[in-house]
C-alpha cells in the first residue's frame, strides 16, 4: 500500500498577511491616539501647575504686606505673558460665631489671565487677612 503524501506547508497566504498588517495597523493606530492623549494631558498639568505657582506666589507676596491699604495692583509675569490683579479690600461689617464685630479683616484676591489654546483663560485665589498681623 502506498502511502499519500502530505503537502507541507511552505509560507504565508496572501491573505494571513494582509490580515496580520490589519491587525498590527489597528494596534498602532490605538497606541499612537493614546499616546497623543497622554501628551495633551501632560501638557494640561504642566500648564496648570505652572499658573498655580503664580497664583500662589503672588498671594504669599500680598499676604506678606506689613501694612495693608486697599486697592487694585496690576503686574506681568515676566516672558509669560500672564497678567495678575491684586485686590485687597477692606471686609465691613464682618461677625464671627459669637457675633462679636471683626475690625481690619481685609479680603486679598489675586486674579491671573492669560492667552492660550486661541483663548483667554481665568483663574483666581482669595484669602483674608487680619490689617495688624505684622504689627507690634
Amino acid at each position: 500500500m502506498i502511502s499519500p503524501v502530505q503537502p507541507t506547508k511552505r509560507g504565508f497566504l496572501l491573505l494571513e498577511v494582509v490580515l496580520a498588517l490589519a491587525v498590527f495597523g489597528i494596534a498602532a493606530t490605538g497606541f499612537a491616539v493614546a499616546l497623543n492623549r497622554m501628551a495633551q494631558a501632560a501638557s494640561l498639568a504642566q500648564s496648570e501647575l505652572r499658573i498655580t505657582r503664580v497664583l500662589e506666589s503672588a498671594l504669599d507676596e500680598a499676604l506678606s504686606i506689613p501694612v495693608l491699604e486697599e486697592g487694585v495692583t496690576n503686574s506681568t509675569v515676566g516672558d509669560t505673558g500672564i497678567e495678575l490683579d491684586t485686590t485687597i479690600e477692606l471686609l465691613k461689617e464682618l461677625e464671627n460665631e459669637d457675633g462679636q464685630s471683626l475690625q481690619e479683616m481685609y479680603l486679598i484676591k489675586v486674579e491671573a489671565r492669560w492667552f492660550e489654546n486661541g483663548q483667554w483663560q481665568e483663574r483666581a485665589v482669595d484669602t483674608w487677612r487680619y490689617g495688624r498681623m505684622y504689627q507690634p
